[in-house]
């Protein structure tokens, strides 16, 4: 069984911005990185100072380079186990995990990162998964400019798709809302109307692509078409978890879902064990990602300090 002083599992850009803060300060860290971060059906990603309108997947690439100058792994894989160690199997080295690998390779580490990112379910309405990141999208500022002066289609699964449509009015004159049969408060229809944006109730049966495979029309169940260039939709965002239940993490229900309690620095209730990236919220921003990894990489790395002194003060004594 490997040791290391972290293992983070996750390499999207939340996890990989851990390992550069860790790598940095000499540590051993190992990074699972199961392959499919959430920006992957993306050709752009858009509102990153440096990198607007590039690769989401050229960005974790660069990242994943930049790491080899420190003495960080990259391992593909998924984990398939973690438990916490007792003190005895703890050791000498303060080890206070144990993950093993589908692989059934096995590691152990004083502190774990988890940044494995979530899965977007999106409305179950045929033709709509297969125009993912392509022709249906999810967030007005990150592909709002690209679709200026287009017909936008926003599909609602509830009430923050209004606003998404009230965001995406002020780039194009033509947005239909559609309220997928739904009544919608006074307020908000009110809000639509006075925007000119148009309301559309009757339920969305299909979402249809041409011959190139580019969108082209929304499809009621009336059988009427209706064109549209873009579709924008809220999926539900369900995170990838698992690791921070099986190491007994603690959660809370915030926003109809359980989210994992975590600090400003990435820390959950569990001594060691830190989080970072869309597991511990649904941002679509990449800086934000990014930010969350580099506190919890610096946290966990001043946490080891902190440790190191007292194992040092110990000998001493």
């Amino acid at each position: 069984m490997q040791a290391w002083d972290v293992i983070i599992v996750g390499g999207g850009s939340a996890g990989l911005s851990a390992a550069l803060m860790l790598g940095r300060s000499r540590r051993r860290v190992l990074v699972v990185d199961a392959g499919r971060p959430r920006s992957r059906t993306a050709a752009h990603m858009h509102g990153v100072l440096g990198r607007d309108h590039t690769s989401p997947l050229d960005l974790l690439a660069a990242g994943r380079a930049e790491l080899t100058r420190y003495d960080v792994v990259v391992e593909s894989g998924e984990v398939a186990g973690a438990v916490p160690l007792d003190a005895e199997s703890a050791g000498a080295d303060g080890l206070s995990f144990e993950l093993e690998l589908e692989s059934g390779a096995r590691h152990a580490a004083r502190r774990v990162l988890v940044a494995t990112g979530l899965v977007d379910e999106l409305p179950d309405i045929p033709g709509l998964a297969g125009q993912w990141g392509r022709g249906v999208v999810l967030c007005p500022y990150c592909d709002g400019w690209e679709v200026r002066d287009e017909r936008i289609a926003v599909i609602a699964s509830g009430a923050a798709n209004a606003h998404q449509a009230q965001l995406l009015r002020e780039l194009s004159d033509d947005v239909t809302f559609f309220t997928g049969g739904a009544a919608l408060p006074p307020a908000t229809r009110e809000g639509l109307e006075a925007r000119g944006i148009a309301i559309e109730e009757r339920p969305v049966a299909e979402v249809l692509e041409d011959g190139d495979g580019r969108l082209r029309a929304v499809r009621l169940d009336d059988g009427t078409e209706l064109g549209a260039d873009v579709v924008f939709v809220a999926p539900r965002a369900v995170a990838n978890d698992g690791v921070l239940r099986e190491l007994g993490a603690r959660f809370m229900r915030q926003g109809g879902a359980q989210q994992v309690i975590v600090d400003d620095d990435g820390r959950t209730s569990v001594r060691g064990l830190y989080a970072a990236g869309n597991v511990i919220g649904p941002r679509s921003s990449v800086p934000w990602a990014m930010a969350t990894g580099n506190l919890a990489g610096t946290a966990m790395n001043a946490d080891l300090v902190e440790e190191d002194i007292r194992r040092a003060v110990e000998r001493r004594g």
